[in-house]
């Protein structure tokens, strides 16, 4: 049966996630992390897009992404990491295979009930899930860190991070914006209090 086609819009935003192949952590090392950076910052000199937010895990990667009209389509962009990334990994290894589980999977923001409430909350889950995995014990010293770009103003991530818009909208002032999303991420330690004992 074949794979029904993608949804590709553009001017909006897509949370894209990969699983490595058979969920082996290819990206537990420094090397495999280091690969994936150099990879996304290749990726944002060819094609012009935002990065809202990224995360790295030892098995799969999470990427908040906005694509702008009549530029590169969230495949090519998505393709375009993920090939860098196998290819490098590989090459750096001296092996040969399949790197990824198949496609990446994807979701768009903007079909959500509430996609302002849902991009803030995500932004807490992709920033978390390096400490769900047990990789730090806060976002804001996880490899990438991005939230920190949410929290301190000019703060440079290792890849260029560009701050949602409805991040933006939240207040007249980046502190302002920042105490009201803070609100998000207490609403999420509580849910994840919940679900963790």
């Amino acid at each position: 049966m074949a794979r029904p086609p993608r949804t590709i819009q553009q001017g909006i935003t897509y949370h894209c996630y990969s699983l490595c192949h058979n969920k082996q952590d290819f990206l537990s090392s420094s090397v495999g992390k280091h690969i994936f950076i150099e990879s996304v910052r290749m990726c944002q000199e060819k094609y012009n897009f935002e990065l809202s937010a990224t995360e790295i895990v030892d098995n799969h990667i999470h990427l908040v992404i906005k694509t702008l009209e009549n530029e590169g389509t969230i495949s090519r962009i998505m393709q375009y990491i993920k090939a860098r990334i196998a290819e490098k990994y590989n090459k750096f290894m001296n092996k040969s295979g399949a790197f990824w589980n198949g496609r990446y999977k994807c979701k768009i923001i903007e079909e959500a009930d509430d996609p302002e409430e849902y991009l803030l909350s995500l932004l807490c889950y992709v920033a978390y899930n390096p400490v769900r995995k047990k990789m730090c014990i806060d976002p804001r010293e996880s490899f990438i860190g991005f939230i920190n770009c949410y929290l301190i103003e000019g703060y440079q991530a290792p890849v260029k991070i560009t701050l949602h818009s409805f991040f933006c909208k939240l207040g007249n002032t980046f502190d302002e914006c920042v105490r009201k999303f803070m609100l998000y991420e207490e609403a999420y330690l509580k849910r994840l209090a919940l679900n963790f004992p």
